[in-house]
């Protein structure tokens, strides 16, 4: 059964404070997730990322819809979600700074075709899974995928990159 988005109430007052307080102070891990179809590649920064299921393995990403990679990722069949380490700020910075919008971020990066032969693998991240879209909905102010992972690659065990180290990240688009 369904949740039904359309009844549950929406915060407000000091429960809207505290709930902003408590996400902030969370350390989510930092996701650059990458994507191709007909209309071209993208990748953004994304927060929203978790494995949601064992048996079968699946997982969930969440791209903003303001966001550049939106309109791409709508209609693309793969996505490759790398798993940022200490060592990539620069990567976060790259695709969560500036936007497709403006710029061609992946010549700005080292990168090869995934298992599609188009979609970017940031050969700079030794941690990423490419996932085929199973499923696509809408919670809110994001497009939720999720992924069934088809391919990846685990070439270090490194601390992760978390959202508190990149809080004074200046994004190219509202999330």
């Amino acid at each position: 059964m369904l949740l039904d988005m359309s009844v549950l109430s929406v915060l407000s007052g000091e429960d809207e404070k505290a709930h902003d307080c408590l996400v902030s102070h969370l350390d989510n891990p930092m996701f650059v997730v990458t994507v191709a179809s007909e209309h071209g590649r993208a990748g953004c920064l994304v927060g929203f990322a978790t494995q949601c299921s064992i048996h079968p393995p699946r997982w969930y990403v969440g791209i903003s819809k303001l966001n550049y990679t939106f309109a791409i990722a709508a209609g693309a069949d793969l996505v490759v979600v790398h798993a940022l380490g200490v060592g990539n700020a620069g990567l976060a910075r790259l695709f969560g700074e500036q936007t497709g919008d403006d710029i061609d971020k992946f010549s700005r990066c080292q990168w090869q075709p995934g298992p599609d032969g188009r979609t970017p693998v940031l050969t700079e991240c030794p941690r990423w899974f490419a996932g085929k879209v199973v499923d696509r909905f809408d919670p809110g102010d994001h497009l939720g995928l999720v992924l069934a992972p088809i391919a990846a690659e685990c070439r270090d065990h490194g601390p992760q990159l978390g959202f508190q180290a990149l809080h004074d990240l200046d994004p190219g688009h509202p999330a």
